[in-house]
């Protein structure tokens, strides 16, 4: 399936790179044009419905997204990437700041329920946000998204792994345990291997709370808002995806030391043979060090022979 893009060929080459080529469904960008549909993709009348499967938990309101504008404080003709966007709520208050706004929906019928709606500025293509080529988007762009609660944290951690560079603000709206370890320090019960990735790239600041009926159905659980800061990467840490790998390694056995943590994944000799290279207390424990630790526990992986 081709890529309808009414816009200039300068505009079609920063944006489409960020989205997957397995369409769904629907594939478009900008104002006007085209919609392109596979076969079986049809608009039902009324609205669609939702998909549990999918975790499709809709803002009743675009006011209560405001603390996710506010963070990103888009500007008329500025970028903005938001990861599913269902009935629209969030794209709409998006769009009366004057951003230009490339919505990324998994669902068809959602999709092209909000395409008859659409506002100028906005763009819209059915892919999966898991498979969002990050590392190609334009820089700079702000990203947002009411995220699904059961992949919510992958798509955070690919998010820091491939955009982190070409993005100076994201604000996410995610289940409230999710928002607690992201925004932990040391110490504090929910701070772990997220907590210390996010650092790693971000300020995080929590935004807020959202109680379940805000949402259309009711999820089980509160939700959060957070807002990320990005910046350079923390030294030490430049290679995201080793030292994620280290992060689990360590936290994967909480309760335990990190000898024995690390053990697990490493080998008892190679474990306590970095832990001495990085000037960590064997016997103490993940929970309890600051990223400045962790990075240097990874460097000193990153230059063992066992590695």
């Amino acid at each position: 399936m081709r890529w309808r893009v009414p816009e200039p060929a300068r505009e079609r080459e920063r944006w489409a790179p960020t989205a997957s080529r397995r369409c769904l469904g629907l594939c478009h960008y900008g104002s006007g044009g085209t919609i392109l549909r596979t076969p079986g993709v049809r608009r039902a009348p009324g609205r669609p419905a939702l998909d549990r499967r999918l975790g499709q938990h809709h803002l009743r309101s675009g006011t209560l997204a405001l603390p996710l504008v506010d963070f990103l404080r888009p500007s008329v003709g500025d970028r903005v990437l938001e990861i599913g966007p269902g009935g629209g709520a969030l794209t709409a208050e998006l769009l009366a700041t004057g951003a230009r706004v490339l919505a990324v929906e998994l669902d068809p019928a959602w999709a092209l329920a909000l395409r008859e709606r659409v506002a100028p500025g906005l763009a819209l293509a059915v892919a999966d946000a898991l498979e969002i080529a990050w590392e190609r988007l334009p820089a700079p762009t702000l990203v947002a998204g009411n995220l699904p609660y059961g992949v919510g944290t992958a798509i955070l951690e690919r998010f820091l792994i491939g955009a982190a560079a070409a993005v100076p603000r994201a604000a996410f709206l995610l289940q409230r345990e999710v928002v607690d370890r992201i925004v932990a320090r040391p110490g504090e019960a929910p701070y772990g291997a997220l907590s210390v990735l996010v650092a790693s790239r971000a300020e995080a600041l929590r935004l807020g709370r959202l109680p379940p009926g805000a949402f259309r159905p009711p999820p089980a659980v509160e939700s959060a808002f957070v807002g990320l800061r990005l910046g350079s990467p923390f030294p030490g840490t430049e290679d995201l995806v080793g030292f994620l790998a280290t992060l689990r390694a360590a936290f994967t056995q909480r309760r335990k030391t990190l000898r024995n943590s690390l053990a697990s994944a490493w080998g008892r000799e190679r474990a306590e043979r970095l832990l001495a290279v990085a000037g960590l207390d064997p016997a103490g424990r993940a929970e309890r060090l600051g990223l400045e630790a962790f990075a240097r526990l990874h460097r000193a992986a990153e230059r063992d022979p066992g590695c």
